[in-house]
C-alpha cells in the first residue's frame, strides 16, 4: 500500500502493519511476533573479523534468523541486501542488530526465541535464539581506511573551556574541523592522567578494538565493562574477551521488558585522581570515525585528605551525590570499589548536573530521581523565567524515535512538553514552538557513509505509519558551522534558544533518544513514572556558570578564546520541506545511489 504523509509516500507491502514480515527465500510463519511498542534499537556491530551470516535489517529478522543461521543467504545473490552497489557488491565484515525485544520474555513469561519458527533442516540442529541482523558495510573492510597521522592531538586541547563540552573528531573533514575535538584515544592518552584502573558503561562493545584505544602502557590495567547482554549475546561479549585477562564485566539489570542499557560512560581511576567522560559513543569503531558524537569530560578530581567525610569534596550541583546515587542503582558488587573510590575525591569543580534513567516504576518523590521528571525538576529549581519565553522554542535531536503515541498529546506534547518548557517557577502556559531534529533521507544519501549511516538511525516504518502527526515536527541535520553537515548524528541534545538562536537558556547532552522508554512515561493517572532503560547525561544551566543565558558560538570551529557555547548543528533548524521525509532505516531508497554509488534494499 501507499502511505501518505506531509513529506512524501512511503511505498509498501499490504502487510506493513504486522511486525512479522517473511523475508525473501523464507516462509512466513504463522505465529505473530508480539509488535514492540517502545523499544527504541540501535546497531551492534560484531568485530570486524565476524563472518557474514545473513543480510536480514528490520524486525522480520527475527523469525528466519535460526534458518539463516543454518543456510546462511549468500552475499552475493541475497535480494535482501542492504546497502548494495548498483554492479558490483564488495565483501564485509557482518553486523550484529540486538534490541531490547529479547526481553520481551521478562514482563510475558516467554521468550520470543521460544515461539514457534521454521524448523531447520536438521532435526539434530539446535535453535539458536532469533536475533536480528544489519548488513555488512558495502565498503568491504577497507571502509575503515586508517586516520591520518594528525588526527590525534599531540597536546592536551582546550581543557580550559569552561563547559568541556566537546565534539568527537571526524574522518574526512577539513583537519580545522578536528581542531580541540576528542578521539578516544585522546581521552585514554597519558596526556590526562596516569591510569591504573578504568570502567566502560555502553550499550555496544568491540572487545578488541577497545582495548587498543588505550595507550600501549595502560593496555594491560584492569578494566570493568557495565553492559546489558544477556543469553546468547552476553556469551558473544564474554567470547571476545577471552584474550584479555585483564576484562571483567558487570551486567546491569534490566528487570522492564524491553529496556536497554543504553549509558555511555567512563571511569577512569589514575595516579594523579580521578574523571568521569559522559558520551554518546558506542565502544565500536563505527561510533567514532564518520558520525557526529558529543561528550562532557571531568575536570581531574584530586583525591581527598585522609580522614575526610563522605559528603566532602561536593559540588553545588550535587553531582558527587547524584553520580553515587546512579551507581548504586545497579545493585552491582563489582561497582562497590568504585563507589567507595568516588567517596574518597574531590568533585567540587563540577558545574553541570547529572540526569540519569535507571529501570524502574516509582512514586511519590522517586518520581522526580529519574528521567524527564529529573529534568524538570532541576530545571525548575535551578533555571529563571525569561520575559517573552513563550517564544523561546525548545529543540530535540536524537538518532532514533520510539512509539509516541496516536496523538501528539498521549506524551509528546503533553508530559514532555511539559519538562522541556519549565524554567523556573515561570506561570507561562503556552507552548513554545517544538523543534526536532532527525535527519531526513536526502541527509542520509549524501552523508560521508552513504546509506549504511541509517543503520545507525533505526526508526522503523512500522513505528513511523502510526506516528504521521510527528513528522510536522522535524527539521533536518544541518552543521555547517562545526563541519559535520555529513556526518550523521548519533549525539542527542537538548535546549532551549531565544527566538533569534543566539542564546541559550539551558543545554542538555545524554544518551536518550526520542522513547519513553528512555525518559520514562507516566502511569496510574499520573502517580507512577515506569522507566525502562538506563541513560546518562549531563545538564548545564546558566545560574551554575554565574550566567544569565549562553551564548551560542557563532564560529566554534577553529577552537578560539570564544566564550560561545558549541551547539553541534546549526541554528536555527532547517524545517523539512514537503519532499523531505525522515530517513526510515527498513524501506528501500533505490531512486538514487549515495555517496558510494550504493542502494538501500532492506527487504
Amino acid at each position: 500500500m501507499s502511505q501518505d504523509s506531509h513529506h512524501g509516500k512511503w511505498t509498501i507491502s499490504s502487510s506493513d502493519d504486522d511486525d512479522d514480515l517473511p523475508l525473501s527465500g523464507t516462509t512466513k510463519s504463522s505465529t505473530t511476533i508480539p509488535k514492540i511498542e517502545e523499544a527504541t534499537v540501535e546497531v551492534k556491530p560484531e568485530p570486524a573479523n565476524t563472518p557474514v551470516s545473513s543480510l536480514v535489517i528490520g524486525s522480520e529478522a527475527r523469525q528466519s534468523a535460526a534458518a539463516n543461521q543454518v543456510n546462511p543467504l549468500k552475499y552475493e545473490s541475497s535480494p535482501s541486501l542492504a546497502g548494495k552497489r548498483k554492479k558490483e557488491v564488495s565483501d564485509g565484515s557482518g553486523w550484529t542488530l540486538s534490541d531490547s525485544e529479547d526481553d520481551d520474555g521478562d514482563e510475558k513469561g516467554k521468550s520470543l526465541g521460544n515461539s514457534p519458527k521454521r524448523a531447520p533442516p536438521s532435526p539434530k540442529t539446535k535453535k539458536v535464539k532469533v536475533e536480528t541482523e544489519r548488513p555488512p558495510s558495502p565498503h568491504g573492510r577497507l571502509y575503515y581506511i586508517d586516520e591520518p597521522e594528525d588526527f590525534f592531538e599531540s597536546s592536551i586541547p582546550c581543557l580550559n573551556d569552561p563547559y568541556r563540552f566537546y565534539l568527537n573528531k571526524v574522518t574526512g573533514l577539513d583537519r580545522k574541523y578536528n581542531s580541540g575535538a576528542l578521539h578516544i584515544k585522546d581521552i585514554l592518552s597519558p596526556l590526562f592522567g596516569t591510569l591504573k584502573e578504568s570502567v566502560q558503561f555502553n550499550y555496544c562493545f568491540d572487545i578488541a578494538w577497545m582495548v587498543d584505544q588505550y595507550p600501549s602502557e595502560f593496555r594491560d590495567r584492569p578494566v570493568l565493562v557495565v553492559h546489558g547482554d544477556k543469553r546468547e549475546a552476553k556469551a558473544r561479549l564474554l567470547q571476545q574477551a577471552k584474550p584479555f585477562p585483564h576484562v571483567r564485566f558487570c551486567q546491569a539489570k534490566l528487570d522492564i521488558a524491553f529496556g536497554t542499557h543504553h549509558t555511555k560512560m567512563m571511569l577512569l581511576w589514575y595516579e594523579e585522581g580521578f574523571r568521569v567522560i559522559i558520551t554518546t559513543s558506542n565502544l565500536i569503531r563505527a561510533d567514532w570515525y564518520q558520525k557526529s558524537q558529543g561528550m562532557w569530560m571531568s575536570p581531574l578530581f584530586p583525591r581527598l585528605p585522609n580522614g575526610s567525610s563522605d559528603d566532602e569534596g561536593e559540588s553545588p550541583t550535587f553531582f558527587k551525590r547524584d553520580l553515587l546515587e546512579y551507581l548504586a542503582s545497579y545493585r552491582a558488587p563489582e561497582l562497590e570499589e568504585w563507589i567507595q573510590r568516588i567517596r574518597e575525591h574531590d568533585l567540587s569543580e563540577t558545574r553541570v548536573y547529572l540526569v540519569g534513567s535507571t529501570p524502574g516504576r516509582y512514586v511519590g518523590p522517586d518520581m522526580e530521581r529519574w528521567g524527564h521528571l529529573r529534568l524538570r525538576k532541576l530545571l525548575y529549581e535551578h533555571t529563571e523565567p525569561i520575559p517573552g519565553e513563550e517564544s523561546w522554542p525548545v529543540i530535540g535531536q536524537f538518532s532514533s524515535i520510539g512509539s509516541l503515541g496516536l496523538d501528539k498529546t498521549k506524551w509528546l506534547t503533553g508530559e514532555f512538553q511539559r519538562t522541556m518548557t519549565t524554567l523556573g517557577k515561570s506561570s507561562v502556559r503556552s507552548a513554545p514552538p517544538l523543534q526536532l531534529v532527525y535527519p531526513s533521507v536526502e541527509d542520509v544519501r549524501t552523508s560521508l557513509e552513504g546509506y549504511p549511516a541509517g543503520g545507525s538511525l533505526p526508526y522503523s516504518i512500522q513505528t513511523a505509519q502510526k506516528q504521521l502527526w510527528l513528522h510536522s515536527f522535524f527539521h533536518r541535520w544541518k552543521a555547517n558551522a562545526t563541519g559535520r553537515s555529513h556526518a550523521m548524528p548519533h549525539i542527542k541534545t537538548y535546549m532551549r534558544a531565544s527566538p533569534d538562536y543566539t542564546q541559550l537558556a539551558w543545554f542538555f547532552v545524554t544518551s536518550a533518544n526520542l522513547s519513553k522508554a528512555a525518559w520514562g512515561a507516566l502511569e496510574k493517572n499520573n502517580t507512577q513514572v515506569m522507566v525502562r532503560s538506563y541513560e546518562l547525561g549531563v545538564l548545564y544551566v546558566p545560574s551554575a556558570f554565574n550566567m544569565k543565558t549562553f551564548p551560542v558560538s557563532g564560529n566554534p570551529f577553529p577552537v578560539s578564546s570564544s566564550s560561545g557555547f558549541t551547539v553541534p548543528f546549526d541554528l536555527p533548524p532547517t524545517c523539512y520541506c514537503l519532499k523531505d521525509q525522515p530517513w526510515i532505516w527498513n524501506i528501500p531508497y533505490n531512486q538514487a545511489p549515495d555517496t558510494h554509488g550504493n542502494i538501500w534494499v532492506p527487504s
